[in-house]
């Protein structure tokens, strides 16, 4: 499958990952609503979608962008989730509208079919109703709300399938298609650089004026704010004179006792005297006496012997392999809590029966103080640091809210400055300012609406501790032309360059047209063969590839040939040699595959158009 993944990486291949990465949003939704009683968010030839359903929706897919973010909201295009939520809705209720006119729906006897061959609703190889309506309250419907989630689900699924499942592939579609992808082409490659041309270019304030009018609504920018910050690392605060006193080190020693002797199983052995085969009184009147009898110097392993009903246990004098608390319920947990090691309880009542409860703990080997003296001494020592930091870091804070500048910081913490940045955006990358914690200070709606206060402390993952002050907050739109200034004259300056030094190849680029190749006077032009290539390979740079894609095929001995403006540089791509390759390259799993991959795009496509279709013939308010 190796080739045939090389075939699908290229034009196709990119295509159909659109295809894999927008799934049909439409199937399966009914899940999230249940009924919507709520004001009307829109309404589709008279039918309502609820805000209750818009909202229901809107959050699940904010989280599925979520997920693909990193959890990062600030990289969220909320509006863009809003519109698909309610583009959603709308498709979906068409398309349920037109089921419903063209008569596709399951029966009421199908759909109780349906339900009772579920596996999770049978017991013994039958329908259980207690299955069924337990499953039921756990996701808060009725039946007749369940039954009618799932008429709408597979009428949807059903209409949709129409288009999914059975879209005509022809026998010279798939060839045309494999022909694009496994088509050879020899591909030569001369570059003239720009640099001497654009040292010759003039471009006048009135080029640049007249370019950024025609072309304005390519000049955009993101939404930036100009901002202050500071940073503080723990180690940017003093603690030099900070120490371990023997009153704390025995305290964290002591502590450090009681968690080993805490942290000690105990050892629970118990009698079981059940009333399986007797009555409560007389299972209580029993397990009573046996309780004496151990009081009065039966042993516990002897009296388990003889007397208790737990087959698991008794054979091994009453004890419990391993105890978990709950296993015998709430009272048999508090008995094993209240006794001391060796005690015996008196007799507990459970849901099982009674039971007499020993408890041994086990001996702890405590290590010496001694021993744990040194990594004591750095816990605790670790830990009046951090209490050092902690209580400095919101003493700053204090003064950072109270005087609304980030200066304090620096004239409290030596080392230490504030620093600024110009132009951030959201997809700034830099080590503080991309985190998310800040950015959500820096692009929120108090911001964008002129708040330009110090921020309160931001906790960094790796421990440090920032603040940020917003100077100037700039709105998402086109630039002016002061702005977009130095952008339009690099791409005047390039243009003409690059038409400069296209103007002084074109003889040759002319005689390649009508001359064999080798008879071309070629001049400055010197080309490198870059070797045989296929679309789907993707090696080469976007632009020459496309290039190169574009040409006809040329005669024998001739090359077809082009350019293409790149980087401060004119790209001449020739053509030399085009070989179709017959489908049969690809063996028979792949063309199977590369069928199976065009039907599911085939289908999608008409499904989509389908469903623009119903879009552009309905009232939608």
């Amino acid at each position: 499958m190796e080739s045939f993944r090389k075939v699908i990486k290229g034009w196709l291949g990119k295509v159909l990952l659109v295809l894999f990465l927008t799934p049909l949003a439409l199937v399966g939704i009914e899940g999230y609503f249940s009924g919507g009683n709520s004001d009307a968010a829109k309404s589709v030839n008279g039918t309502d979608i609820s805000k209750q359903e818009l909202e229901s929706l809107t959050k699940s897919f904010k989280q599925q962008y979520l997920s693909y973010a990193n959890g990062d909201e600030t990289l969220l295009n909320q509006s863009f989730i809003d519109q698909k939520a309610m583009d959603t809705l709308v498709a979906r209720t068409l398309l349920l509208q037109q089921a419903e006119k063209l008569g596709i729906s399951l029966s009421d006897q199908q759909i109780a079919q349906m339900i009772s061959q579920q596996p999770s609703f049978q017991e013994n190889g039958k329908f259980s109703n207690a299955l069924y309506e337990n499953y039921l309250k756990s996701i808060g419907m009725t039946n007749n709300a369940l039954v009618e989630s799932l008429r709408k689900d597979h009428a949807l699924k059903m209409l949709s399938s129409t288009f999914m499942d059975y879209p005509l592939v022809s026998p010279v579609e798939m060839q045309q298609i494999a022909d694009l992808q496994t088509e050879q082409r020899h591909i030569h490659i001369a570059s003239v650089n720009l640099d001497s041309y654009k040292k010759a270019v003039k471009v006048s304030e009135a080029d640049i004026a007249a370019y950024y009018e025609k072309h304005k609504s390519q000049f955009k920018q993101p939404t930036s704010v100009d901002v202050d910050y500071v940073v503080i690392k723990a180690s940017n605060i003093d603690t030099a004179n900070v120490a371990v006193t023997d009153a704390e080190l025995q305290e964290a020693y002591n502590k450090f006792v009681a968690d080993q002797k805490q942290n000690v199983k105990p050892e629970v052995k118990h009698i079981l005297v059940t009333a399986d085969s007797r009555s409560d009184a007389e299972a209580k009147k029993l397990a009573s006496e046996i309780a004496a009898k151990i009081k009065a110097g039966t042993t516990f392993t002897q009296a388990a012997a003889q007397y208790s009903e737990d087959p698991e246990s008794k054979s091994k004098g009453g004890a419990i392999a391993v105890y978990e608390k709950g296993v015998f319920g709430t009272t048999f947990d508090q008995t094993v809590a209240s006794l001391k090691s060796g005690q015996v309880s008196a007799p507990v009542k459970t849901d099982y029966g009674y039971h007499i409860i020993s408890v041994q703990l086990p001996d702890v080997a405590v290590p010496s103080f001694e021993s744990q003296k040194a990594r004591l001494s750095e816990e605790v020592l670790a830990a009046k640091k951090s209490n050092v930091f902690s209580d400095t870091i919101n003493s700053l804070n204090d003064m950072v809210v109270s005087a609304d500048s980030l200066d304090v910081v620096a004239q409290e913490v030596k080392g230490v400055q504030v620093q600024k940045a110009n132009g951030v955006t959201l997809a700034t990358r830099d080590p503080l300012l991309s985190n998310a914690a800040v950015k959500v200070k820096l692009f929120n709606d108090d911001v964008k609406n002129g708040d330009r206060n110090a921020s309160s402390s931001i906790q960094l993952a790796n421990g440090d501790v920032a603040w940020v002050k917003v100077r100037n907050y700039h709105a998402a739109g086109e630039q002016t032309l002061a702005e977009a200034k130095p952008a339009v004259k690099a791409k005047l300056i390039q243009d003409k360059a690059f038409a400069a030094a296209k103007a002084e190849v074109q003889t040759a680029l002319n005689e390649f047209k009508t001359k064999p190749a080798a008879s071309v006077a070629k001049g400055k032009l010197v080309f490198e063969d870059a070797g045989i290539y296929t679309r789907a390979e993707g090696l080469l740079k976007r632009d020459v590839q496309r290039a190169a894609f574009s040409v006809p095929a040329p005669k024998a001995g001739h090359w077809s040939v082009t350019t293409a403006n790149m980087p401060n540089e004119l790209v001449v791509v020739a053509v030399s040699e085009v070989k179709k390759n017959p489908i049969d390259v690809l063996s028979a799993e792949q063309r199977s595959e590369l069928v199976k991959l065009y039907q599911q795009l085939r289908g999608q496509q008409e499904f989509d158009d389908y469903t623009r279709y119903l879009k552009s013939h309905a009232k939608i308010k």
